[in-house]
């Protein structure tokens, strides 16, 4: 390292956020960027460790001690290099992973982790700007045709590292534009979609084609694409939300976290005119079950839409303020989180069960909730009602950010008979090829809901085992 006692001089520190009483009044990103100087003092801070962890946190195997020695030296471009040869859109994980490196860095046991995250975002930003990044298609092309069905961050990766190995990718989107959950799930105020934007159009002048507006099963059959290509990788996510089933769910008001999400975002777009959006929070109460990013990321999006108020809850109990005994470093840290969303203004409670929905003429009006604890039946964790807790939250918008359960077996799955495993996803080998000849799957409908940086792991997997098939033909 090029001073491996940095971290002993330079503290932590973050290039913060915009203030709270600007940010809340538009859609733009809410982190703002540090200055080059203050970047690479914190990349001095990688401390030259014996053993990596944060390369054994990092689902894509980010080689992080490497391009943070570089980054600090000043070789902005080697240290693009190096992060581009792990991460094939190091501009989505350095803005919204959650950043299982810093968990697992060997200054978090006693001290401020390493800045990763946004030293990631830093090198790839600069890059941009500098020109590193310019389009690189395959010298040579094998000929062999591949249809990659869903375009979020498997199936980008996927796609980028089948045309990398010089293979005619296609790949297929069914809504108006591409990027999946990375443009229609997460937040304009988290990731710009001109950021996805830039590289889509990188990955067209390298030779990908992209067809969007098309539903595989639908628009197209899964049979013919499977036909006319000499392998098929799905990539749709796993897409079919928990449910509440609860006395009042059919009440109007009552609606799932992604589709508000997507609408917010399509209005930001263009898609969708404003006065033309059905879920708005404005001037209402709002509630959000759920307590994770997607229970977040509502949040931040009612309170722009300038909602009354917003409430969220979880069934779960307020997490630790420090590390418990059963969750040690390094792995990733089960502690209290606030997000810039939760910061915002918002009431959260812990332990709260909801019970049933409440409403007048069709439309809701609250949900009685009560508290819970968790207690130990043979070994397992139930939750057991506190006596004399039940109340009403008051609401106009219910926001059920409850996760995702399965892929949506509709269309491509049932078309081709996929079999599915015991959680109703994709069910693949070793080689992540399904149980359809010349089919493979990837991502989280095979892995059920996670990471975009465990799907763009996934991805590049997939890619690597269709090239070998291809090369078998």
């Amino acid at each position: 390292m090029g001073d491996i006692t940095g971290f002993l001089k330079i503290k932590r520190k973050e290039a913060g956020n915009r203030p709270i009483h600007e940010r809340v009044c538009d859609h733009s990103e809410v982190e703002q960027i540090l200055n080059s100087e203050d970047r690479m003092l914190q990349a001095s801070r990688c401390m030259d460790c014996g053993i990596p962890f944060c390369h054994w946190g990092c689902p894509v195997d980010n080689l992080i001690p490497e391009w943070n020695d570089l980054l600090y030296r000043g070789d902005w471009r080697g240290a693009y290099s190096r992060l581009a040869a792990t991460n094939n859109f190091p501009e989505f994980t350095g803005r919204i992973c959650p950043a299982p490196c810093e968990h697992s860095c060997v200054l978090s046991i006693n001290d401020d982790p390493v800045t990763i995250r946004e030293n990631e975002v830093a090198i790839t930003e600069r890059a941009f700007a500098e020109g590193y990044i310019k389009p690189s298609p395959p010298v040579k092309r094998s000929g062999r045709k591949v249809a990659v069905i869903g375009s979020g961050p498997a199936g980008l990766a996927a796609s980028d590292m089948l045309n990398r190995a010089g293979h005619l990718v296609t790949l297929f989107e069914k809504n108006a534009k591409a990027g999946g959950l990375l443009r229609y799930g997460i937040p304009d105020f988290k990731l710009s979609k001109v950021t996805i934007d830039r590289r889509l159009e990188l990955m067209v002048r390298e030779g990908i084609e992209v067809r969007t507006g098309t539903e595989i099963g639908k628009d197209i059959s899964a049979r013919e694409i499977v036909d006319t290509h000499d392998a098929v990788c799905i990539a749709i996510g796993a897409m079919q939300p928990r449910d509440l089933n609860i006395e009042g769910r059919e009440l109007k008001g009552i609606c799932f976290a992604m589709d508000f999400l997507a609408l917010q975002n399509r209005v930001n777009s263009g898609e969708v005119p404003p006065t033309e959006n059905p879920l708005s929070a404005e001037g209402k109460k709002v509630l959000v079950i759920g307590g994770g990013d997607t229970g977040s990321d509502c949040v931040g999006t009612a309170i722009r839409q300038k909602a009354i108020s917003v409430t969220q809850i979880e069934i779960l109990p307020r997490p630790p303020e420090a590390r418990s005994v059963n969750n040690p470093w390094p792995y990733f840290s089960k502690t209290l989180k606030t997000s810039t969303s939760q910061e915002e203004g918002c009431e959260r409670r812990w332990s709260v069960s909801t019970l049933k929905f409440t409403g007048t003429d069709g439309r809701v009006t609250g949900a009685e909730t009560e508290e819970v604890e968790l207690v130990s039946d043979n070994g397992r964790s139930a939750s057991r009602p506190v006596p004399e807790t039940r109340r009403i939250i008051e609401a106009d918008l219910v926001l059920l950010a409850l996760g995702f359960v399965h892929p949506v077996t509709d269309g491509v799955i049932s078309e081709l008979g996929l079999e599915l495993n015991e959680r109703n996803n994709i069910r693949v080998s070793q080689n992540l090829s399904a149980s359809c000849h010349k089919v493979f799957a990837t991502g989280d409908a095979v892995n059920g809901a996670s990471l975009v940086v465990n799907a763009i792991a996934s991805g590049r997997k997939a890619a690597r085992e269709i090239d070998r098939f291809l090369r078998t033909l």
